[in-house]
C-alpha cells in the first residue's frame, strides 16, 4: 500500500506567521507578509502573536522571529525562522509545497492542527 502526499490543490495550504508583538523584526515583516498573502491567494495565511494567542500556541517553543509554518493539510512542511525579506518567503512557500513532510515534534504538529481548524 503506497501513501502519498496530499497535492496542494487537494488539502488546504496553510502559511502561519509566529512572531511577538515587542519584536521589532516582526513589526517589520507584517507588510512583507502581506505582499506573500496577496501573492498566493488560493493559501490561508494566519499571524498568530505568540503571547496574545499562548493557548492557541500551546507548548510550542518560538526562539527566533519572524518564524513561518507551513502546513498543507494535516501535513506540516516546514517550521522555523525565515529571512525578513520579501522573497525569502515566497522561494521557501514554493519549495515546501512539494516537499515531504517535515519531521514535527507533537506541539508543532497540535498547533498546525489548531490552526488548520480553527483559523
Amino acid at each position: 500500500m503506497s501513501s502519498s502526499a496530499p497535492s496542494p490543490k487537494a488539502a488546504t495550504v496553510l502559511v502561519a506567521c509566529l512572531c511577538a508583538e515587542w519584536c521589532r523584526t516582526c513589526e517589520s515583516y507584517h507588510a512583507s507578509f502581506a505582499e506573500l498573502r496577496e501573492q498566493n491567494p488560493a493559501y490561508r495565511f494566519v499571524w498568530v502573536d505568540i503571547e496574545d494567542d499562548a493557548e492557541l500556541v500551546g507548548d510550542l517553543e518560538v526562539e527566533t522571529f519572524p518564524t513561518l509554518l507551513i502546513g498543507v493539510g494535516e501535513e506540516l512542511r516546514f517550521l522555523g525562522p525565515v529571512l525578513p525579506q520579501p522573497g525569502a518567503a515566497q522561494r521557501l512557500l514554493e519549495a515546501m509545497l512539494n516537499a515531504p513532510a517535515a519531521k514535527a515534534g507533537p506541539a508543532a504538529q497540535a498547533l498546525l492542527s489548531r490552526l488548520q481548524h480553527s483559523c
